[in-house]
């Protein structure tokens, strides 16, 4: 079937009960479907699992279903398929990709590599294949604190791809690694006089930001931390009734489940699009998953070489994290 023929061909009967539909196909075809905080709410209610990247590289690694439907973009599709090769991943939409990994070609870096011989190479798990090949060891923004830590202070370190991410670890560490000019749109996107504003307007919100954030945000945030860091922080009674959420707003809808009766506002954008939602996240829709799992396409296909070589830092990731109680 050709993908993108495939897509605008295939009609779907409005009166069909997709979470019936998906619910069926999971289980006749011993599938699970992973999913990011940042889809859409209906995405998450009919996941198997709602995680960050480090709980969905986990998952991916453990799983023993026939198939994986990751409900994210590409690259987090690319790490399950590299954590599982045995088992088809199936992507919604094959044009969900990630203007963080974008900002990071492969062939671009290897010379900024190669121009730091004596230099390991961290890497945030938001990147390619072809970069995560490149690399020694695998971060996200749950572990890269305790990972950069780990290394001997005199360690030199290059970190790539994301550039805000990199300056905070480097704040916290007290490192000075070289950073890849890479950044995510969603997270730079966010207004400092907007969110000043409406703290003054929200005064006893607090503010809780993504360290993918640009610093002058984050000198503003009560916490920083990952999604699933925030998401927790919010479920702690001492932690007050009211946040200025600065990362993308598909976490709002876990933090009203988990805290019903808070009050979450999503940080504004630096204009008045809708931002601070990543629109490849937002590509994927139930109507993409139930035909993917329906016709199991497309299916994310990758070379076996490249899977072996990308494995490789990934594990490392996993194997500090589980040593770190992570």
């Amino acid at each position: 079937m050709n993908l993108e023929k495939g897509y605008l061909e295939k009609k779907i009967d409005p009166s069909l009960d997709l979470f019936k539909e998906i619910s069926h196909l999971k289980k006749t075809k011993n599938a699970i479907i992973l999913a990011h905080y940042y889809q859409d709410a209906d995405i998450q209610d009919i996941a198997d699992y709602i995680g960050d990247s480090l709980g969905l590289a986990q998952q991916a690694e453990k799983s023993t279903a026939d198939i994986i439907l990751f409900a994210g973009v590409h690259f987090m599709a690319e790490t399950a398929k590299i954590l599982n090769p045995k088992t088809k991943v199936l992507l919604p939409d094959l044009k969900a990709g990630c203007s963080l990994a974008d900002s990071c070609p492969a062939d671009a870096f290897s010379a900024f590599k190669a121009s730091h011989p004596d230099h390991i190479v961290l890497t945030y798990i938001n990147c390619t294949a072809d970069i995560k090949a490149l690399s020694d060891v695998i971060v996200t923004s749950t572990n890269a604190v305790q990972i950069v830590e780990s290394f001997p202070k005199d360690q030199k370190i290059i970190f790539a791809p994301d550039k805000n991410l990199g300056a905070y670890i480097n704040k916290i560490t007290g490192r000075n690694m070289v950073l890849w000019n890479g950044s995510c749109m969603v997270h730079e996107i966010f207004s400092l006089e907007k969110l000043i504003k409406l703290k003054i307007q929200n005064p006893k919100a607090k503010i809780i930001a993504h360290p993918e954030c640009e610093a002058p945000l984050l000198e503003h945030a009560d916490f920083i931390g990952s999604t699933t860091a925030l998401l927790n922080y919010t479920k702690k009674p001492e932690n007050g009734d009211e946040f200025i959420v600065v990362t993308e707003t598909g976490i709002l809808h876990q933090m009203q489940k988990s805290s019903p009766t808070k009050i979450f506002i999503p940080a504004p954008p630096n204009n008045n699009c809708a931002c601070n939602d990543c629109p490849y996240m937002k590509l994927n829709t139930l109507e993409k998953i139930y035909i993917a799992l329906k016709y199991e396409q497309p299916e994310l296909l990758m070379d076996e070489y490249l899977i072996k070589k990308a494995k490789l830092p990934i594990l490392k990731m996993l194997e500090l994290s589980a040593k770190f109680g992570l």
